[in-house]
């Protein structure tokens, strides 16, 4: 038996007064703090937290906010509780996002803030989509901290989840204001961080809290301002100069990860490079001159298509996005501009992380090597040179997607196992014609054989003694002597470098990934 659907009822009743109610509960949400904080946001050089996620979103594509009329019971302007949380399109897929408002409280987090978070990030989990973090807030409102710090549910349940959520799904951040105290952990968690210069800024305690207790001076930036992350600390992965480029950086990295970890990478129409300069021209004879190796990543990447992660930290190694051929893949290159392209401790944690980053999302690795092994000396000793050195090692031990080492020019010593040389199972170990694979320069290696030898000689006798010893030891470790007993898989000519990693990429395509069977190994950290 059918029921009679109920009669339409006529404005004025008890439903359209509550569809007038409803109306204007969303209006007064989606509007978010007093008016005196709404207006102070363009001397703040910030944007409303709806225009950040307009620019995000696709044009004229639905946002599925959850939770926007949190806290409405409140007597204070609440809107959505200080945090917008919900699902939107980002280059045509799902994406979920938390982003905090600055009007209300400064972002801070109450009670509804941190539920609003813990089911956002449930339903990344859920539908196995990217959650983008739009950080800006003060932390926690301390007037409510037993309602939202220590519980089971409450603010440590984020970061636990952030964790879980690690690898299974991206989760870039963008910060555009404040990430105090324990919220300065979103970032650390994410995946990236891009940070707007002159606002951004992630600190454990304020620097009133550090005169204080430590009896410290320093101001804000200096503290945990955008920049001194970006170049000291490495906590920050790009500087922006303002929000709409920070938001653009955002989109733009989304671009070259798949959804979740079960899916590849988005391929794009194929490009050329943005030079044709010949690789081999670029490189200098002397193998200790420095060059810039941006301009062989022009000659190799599709045009226009890399992306930088950690430019200004640790800048003897680069790391980045690009694509060959349309296919997304990560890159790590020496730079022999800096440093001689030597590695250290930072550039080996810099490294790592984006190696695990690469392999968690499917994305194959191409190493340029142009090194001369990891730096040497007491002070990088105790720095722990061999622990984060170790670490880089295992992390491309642990990488099981397609990797290809070049061998650009030159790599000595450990330099060429951090470079996923021979013995860490490449799918190719590529060299150009002038390569040199050795334990150690021949200068070096001369010097640390033969330098009483030498020291007995007289002066007039001692050049023409090492030039037969340098000839024989190039001769030793000659590039074609390599190919030969196979420690190499091909020389390539510097101007088919490009269309041979295309087709070295597509040739192992769908390669099988096995890794051993354990709970987990015991890295060095």
């Amino acid at each position: 038996m059918s029921i009679p659907s109920e009669p339409a009822r006529p404005e004025g009743t008890a439903v359209g007064g509550r569809r007038e109610e409803l109306r204007q509960r969303n209006s007064v949400a989606q509007l978010g703090g007093p008016a005196r904080y709404r207006s102070r946001l363009p001397d703040q050089h910030k944007l409303p937290v709806r225009e950040r996620l307009r620019l995000l979103f696709d044009p004229a594509t639905p946002f599925l906010e959850d939770g926007l009329l949190a806290n409405t019971a409140s007597p204070d302007e609440m809107g959505a509780d200080g945090v917008v949380t919900g699902v939107g399109t980002v280059h045509g897929r799902r994406v979920c996002v938390a982003a905090n408002d600055p009007t209300v409280k400064a972002g801070s987090w109450g009670p509804r803030t941190v539920e609003k978070i813990l089911r956002v990030q449930e339903q990344a989990e859920r539908l196995q989509v990217p959650l983008c973090y739009l950080v800006d807030s003060a932390g926690a409102r301390i007037t409510e901290q037993r309602q939202m710090f220590p519980g089971r549910r409450h603010a440590g349940r984020i970061f636990h989840n952030q964790v879980r959520l690690s690898g299974q799904v991206p989760q870039p951040c963008a910060l555009f204001g404040p990430s105090a105290a324990g919220g300065a952990y979103i970032p650390a968690f994410c995946d990236v961080t891009f940070m707007v210069e002159g606002n951004a800024s992630m600190y454990l305690g304020s620097p009133r809290m550090a005169e204080e207790v430590v009896g410290e001076h320093v101001s804000l930036e200096e503290m945990g301002g955008a920049r001194m992350h970006c170049t000291v600390s490495g906590c920050g992965d790009l500087l922006c100069p303002d929000e709409v480029a920070a938001i653009e950086s955002l989109r733009r990295y989304l671009s070259f990860f798949p959804s979740s970890w079960r899916g590849e990478p988005p391929a794009a129409a194929t490009r050329p490079p943005l030079s044709h300069a010949d690789i081999g021209a670029l490189l200098p004879a002397e193998s200790t001159k420095g060059y810039d190796i941006h301009l062989v990543l022009e000659a190799l990447l599709d045009g226009g298509s890399f992306f930088e992660i950690k430019a200004l930290y640790a800048r003897e190694l680069v790391c980045g996005l690009g694509r060959l051929g349309g296919r997304a893949v990560g890159v790590v290159a020496s730079q022999p501009e800096h440093q001689g392209g030597v590695l250290f401790v930072d550039s080996s944690d810099k490294a790592a992380r984006f190696i695990s980053l690469c392999d968690a999302f499917n994305l194959p690795l191409v190493f340029l090597a142009d090194v001369p092994g990891f730096m040497i000396g007491s002070a990088v000793e105790r720095e722990g040179i061999i622990r984060h050195g170790a670490k880089m090692i295992a992390a491309l031990s642990s990488a099981t997607v397609p990797r290809i080492c070049v061998v650009l020019r030159k790599a000595y010593g450990a330099g060429l196992y951090a470079m996923s040389g021979p013995a860490f199972e490449p799918e190719a170990t590529l060299a150009l014609p002038t390569a040199e694979i050795a334990v150690m320069g021949p200068e070096a290696a001369i010097n640390a054989v033969y330098a009483k030898r030498i020291a007995a000689l007289p002066e007039a006798e001692r050049p023409e003694f090492v030039a037969k010893l340098r000839a024989a030891y190039v001769e030793d470790v000659d590039i074609f002597q390599l190919a030969s007993d196979l420690v190499l898989d091909a020389v390539v000519d510097p101007q088919d470098l490009r269309d041979q990693l295309i087709w070295r990429l597509a040739a192992s395509a769908g390669k099988s990934r096995w890794a051993p069977e354990r709970h987990h190994g015991v890295f060095p950290v």
